[in-house]
C-alpha cells in the first residue's frame, strides 16, 4: 500500500474501529482491553498480517509523551483531594522511595540473568520501575472494582505521581551511560529541581488556568474544552522548559482543576475521559506497530524471569518498604504490591535508550515490552480476584458513588458540599428545621443505609448520614460544617 494521506487516515480509522470494537467482546472475554490494543498494533506491523512497516522510535516516544500527557491530567482532573489526601504520605513514599527501590532490586537482578552491566540493569529496571497511570485507572475506574478503605485512592495517587520518578530515574541512566563525565552525582540537583519545579508549575500553572477559563467569557461552549487542551500541552511544555517534571506538573494541574471551581466542569471530564481513552488506543497501537515479535521470541526465557522477579520479589519489597511506617494490614500491603501492573509508559520509556543509541538497547527494549505482556496479563486479570481472595473487595449490593459523582447540569451555579455525620453524632434525631443553617444552604439529599431520601424541615438526622449540601461560599461551607459537628 502506498504511504498517502488517504492511506493513512483510512488505515488508521480502521484500527482504531477494530480496536474500540473488539475491546466489548474483549471485556466479556477477560481480556485485558489494554492488551487487546498492543495486540492490534503487532498484527498490523511487519510481523503480522497488515506488513505494516513501522521503524520510527522518535515518532512512538513523540506519540507516547503526549498521550501520557492528557492521561495523567485526565487522571488528575478525576481524583478528589478530599480522597487522596488520607493516603497522601503512603502514596508520595511508595512514589517516589518505592520506585526507587524496585528499580536498583530489578538492576541487580537483571545484571545477573541478563548478561548486561549493571548499569543496563538499573536502566532497565528504572524503565519498569513505575505503576502503570493508564492501566490502573482503565482498570479500577471503568471495571468499578470496590475496595474496602482507602486502597483505591492510594493505588490511584501511586500511579498517577509515580512516573515522574521513573522518567527521571530512566532519563538519568540512559545520560550516565551515554554522555562522557556525567555522574550519579549530577543525578542529586537534577531530582530535586525537577521535582520541585514540577509540582509549583503544575499548582501555579493549574490556579492559573482556573483563572482564565473561569473569566474569559466565550461564545462557544465547546471551544473551552479546546482551550483546555491547549492549555494542558501548555503547562507540560512549560514546565519541562524551566527543567521541572511535566508529568508531575499536567497530574497536579488536573488535581489543582478539580479542587476549584470552575465552569464547565462536568464537560472536561466527559471530555478528557474520551481524549485518556484515545491516546491510550493510540499509545498501545503504536507501540505494538514498533516492535518485532519475532525479536521478542529471544528474550521470552530472560524477560520471564524478570517479569516474575518484578512482581513476585521487586514490587512487594518496594511496598513493604515504603509502608514500614504506616498503618496497613498484611493483606493490604499483598493487594498493592500485586496492582503493580506495567503498561504502554514502560515501553515509551524504553525508547530513550533506542534514540540514544545505547548498545543493548534493542534487548533491553525486548525485555520491556515482554515484561508489560507478562504484567497485564497475569495481574490485570486477577485484581478482583485477589482483591475477593483477600477479603478486600466491597461486596457487589454494597458498592456505593460519592453523592458529589450525581451527574449535575453545567449551569449549576451553586458549589455541592459532601458532609458525612460523624458516628454517635450530637445531632443524631435532631430535625433539619431546627438546626442553625444559612438561609442560602440546602440539604438536597441524604444517603441512609445506602437509600437516598429527598429531605424537608421535619426529616430526622441520623449517625452516619452522607448529606449533599449546597452552598453558595467557602465561609458558608466552614459554618455548615460547625453546625453538623464535623470539624
Amino acid at each position: 500500500m502506498l504511504i498517502t494521506p488517504e492511506n493513512i487516515i483510512l488505515v488508521s480509522s480502521i484500527l482504531l474501529i477494530l480496536s474500540i470494537i473488539a475491546s466489548k467482546t474483549a471485556g466479556r472475554a477477560g481480556i485485558p482491553v489494554l492488551l487487546l490494543f498492543l495486540g492490534v498494533g503487532m498484527l498490523a506491523g511487519t510481523d503480522g498480517i497488515g506488513k505494516i512497516n513501522f521503524e520510527d522510535p522518535f515518532a512512538a516516544q513523540f506519540l507516547g509523551v503526549i498521550a501520557l500527557t492528557y492521561i495523567l491530567f485526565s487522571g488528575g482532573l478525576d481524583t478528589k483531594w478530599e480522597s487522596i489526601r488520607p493516603v497522601l504520605g503512603p502514596g508520595m513514599v511508595l512514589s517516589t522511595l518505592g520506585v526507587l527501590l524496585t528499580a536498583v532490586s530489578v538492576g541487580v537482578f537483571a545484571s545477573w540473568v541478563g548478561g548486561i552491566s549493571l548499569k543496563e540493569g538499573i536502566l532497565l529496571g528504572a524503565i519498569v520501575s513505575s505503576t502503570d497511570a493508564a492501566a490502573v485507572f482503565s482498570i479500577l475506574r471503568n471495571k468499578s472494582i470496590g475496595l474496602k478503605g482507602n486502597l483505591r485512592p492510594l493505588l490511584e495517587l501511586e500511579s498517577g505521581s509515580n512516573d515522574p520518578m521513573a522518567f527521571f530515574l530512566t532519563i538519568g541512566m540512559t545520560s550516565w551511560l551515554s554522555l562522557e563525565g556525567f555522574s550519579p552525582v549530577d543525578l542529586v540537583p537534577m531530582f530535586f529541581k525537577q521535582m520541585i519545579l514540577g509540582a509549583l508549575g503544575g499548582y501555579g500553572l493549574g490556579k492559573a488556568c482556573v483563572l482564565l477559563v473561569n473569566r474569559i467569557n466565550l461564545e462557544y461552549e465547546g471551544l473551552y474544552s479546546v482551550l483546555m487542551l491547549a492549555l494542558v500541552a501548555m503547562i507540560y511544555a512549560l514546565t519541562d522548559r524551566i527543567g521541572g517534571n511535566g508529568f508531575l506538573a499536567v497530574y497536579l494541574a488536573g488535581i489543582t482543576m478539580n479542587q476549584s471551581r470552575i465552569v464547565h466542569y462536568k464537560s472536561y471530564i466527559r471530555f478528557f475521559d474520551g481524549v485518556a481513552w484515545l491516546m491510550q488506543i493510540v499509545m498501545f497501537i503504536t507501540l505494538g506497530l514498533l516492535v518485532f515479535p519475532s525479536q521478542v521470541l529471544h528474550v521470552v526465557g530472560i524477560g520471564f524471569l524478570i517479569a516474575v522477579f518484578l512482581i513476585f520479589v521487586a514490587r512487594p519489597l518496594g511496598v513493604w518498604a515504603s509502608l514500614v511506617f504506616f498503618r496497613f494490614k498484611t493483606r493490604e500491603k499483598l493487594f498493592i504490591s500485586w496492582v503493580g501492573l506495567r503498561g504502554a509508559v514502560p515501553i515509551v520509556f524504553a525508547t530513550f535508550p533506542l534514540l540514544a543509541g545505547l548498545e543493548k538497547s534493542n534487548l533491553i527494549f525486548n525485555i520491556v515490552f515482554f515484561i508489560v505482556i507478562a504484567s497485564v496479563s497475569l495481574q490485570a486479570t486477577t485484581l478482583a480476584k485477589v482483591a475477593k481472595w483477600l477479603h478486600l473487595a466491597v461486596p457487589e449490593g454494597l458498592k456505593r458513588k460519592s453523592l458529589l459523582d450525581i451527574e449535575l447540569s453545567d449551569g449549576f451555579k451553586n458549589a455541592l458540599v459532601e458532609v458525612v455525620l460523624p458516628q454517635s453524632s450530637t445531632l443524631d434525631g435532631k430535625k433539619i428545621l431546627d438546626l442553625n443553617f444559612p438561609k442560602t444552604a440546602l440539604i438536597v439529599l441524604i444517603n441512609r443505609d445506602h437509600k437516598y431520601i429527598t429531605p424537608n424541615g421535619s426529616t430526622e438526622l441520623k449517625s452516619g448520614d452522607q448529606l449533599m449540601v449546597m452552598v453558595n461560599s467557602e465561609s458558608e461551607e466552614q459554618k455548615i460544617k460547625e453546625v453538623l459537628g464535623v470539624l
